[in-house]
């Protein structure tokens, strides 16, 4: 008797915790970050970095140099899908971004010349704020 009241209070006091979790999973909506263009490098070799947000530090470059410049740059990652990524962004501009996680790109043609990127590199949706 004691072990089938204990099993309903325990029942009935895991029901409401369960009906918050998921509430809060329906709102969970992506995150924007807001990122710039910082090199527009041929064959669609581009560094940006993370100008708003926190992402894992497993995701970017916390700090990174490009060797033909000498310039340093934080929180920077290279551009994993540039055949998504909109042609009217130019260097230096800011523009907001989530990351995406499907992975997904577009067929196009990317030139096999080099210019340094850092080691991390994010598949990015741009986004309006």
């Amino acid at each position: 008797m004691k072990f089938i009241f204990l099993l309903s209070a325990f029942s009935l006091l895991s029901v409401p915790q369960q009906n918050c979790n998921n509430k809060n999973q329906k709102n969970n909506e992506p995150v924007k970050y807001k990122g710039r263009l910082e090199t527009k490098a041929l064959c669609m070799n581009y560094t940006l970095t993370l100008t708003e947000g926190t992402l894992d530090t497993s995701m970017v470059a916390s700090s990174w140099t490009d060797e033909n410049t000498g310039k340093s740059y934080k929180n920077a990652f290279a551009l994993g899908n540039p055949c998504n990524f909109p042609a009217s962004i130019q260097q230096g501009d800011e523009f907001y971004f989530m990351v995406d996680t499907s992975k997904q790109q577009s067929q196009c043609i990317v030139c096999m010349a080099y210019y340094p990127t850092p080691p991390k590199k994010l598949f990015i949706k741009v986004v309006d704020k």
